[in-house]
């Protein structure tokens, strides 16, 4: 499957490469790469319920866990995730932090491939692990962290469109 499967997890992380990860809609896949070099290529499922942004962001906090809540309970979309794992906010000028798009780990579907979310990059949860940690701000021996001008995120470019099933 992704070919940093046969790297051995002490040099996961450490590295000088440029490190960036696209996010390709139409094929519901995230591709990771250091400098030209893919790393990890997984299934994800991004926005059903409203559409995943498009464009180039950055990363600008890690949280290990995160509360996620929203939709509306009149047109049955409302939701209540507690405990979200390995969650990565980001944002770009257009689309401000606020608005809370993130990539993480998922718990309450497996249907990866398929649109499901309400924006976000749903991901298996030990594959956005991996990710969390590989990934820029370094956490510098914490569990959660804010990226900052020192230890700036890792770049997120998404593209294409996803089917609506």
């Amino acid at each position: 499957m992704a070919q940093a499967d046969t790297l051995p997890l002490n040099i996961l992380g450490q590295t000088t490469a440029n490190k960036r990860i696209e996010i390709d809609l139409t094929n519901q896949r995230l591709y990771a790469y250091e400098d030209n070099n893919l790393v990890y290529n997984f299934l994800i499922s991004s926005g059903k319920w409203a559409r995943t942004p498009t464009g180039t962001f950055q990363i600008w906090t890690k949280l290990r866990y995160s509360k996620m809540e929203g939709g509306s309970k009149a047109i049955n979309t409302y939701y209540y995730l507690p405990n979200v794992p390995f969650t990565m906010y980001f944002y770009n000028d257009a689309t401000p932090k606020s608005r809370g798009f993130s990539l993480h780990g998922t718990y309450w579907h497996s249907n990866f491939g398929h649109p499901m979310s309400h924006g976000c990059i749903n991901m298996k949860t030990e594959e956005a692990e991996q990710i969390y940690y590989w990934a820029l701000p370094d956490l510098q021996g914490k569990k959660s962290i804010y990226a900052s001008a020192d230890n700036p995120g890792t770049p997120v470019t998404i593209y294409g469109e996803a089917v609506w099933e």
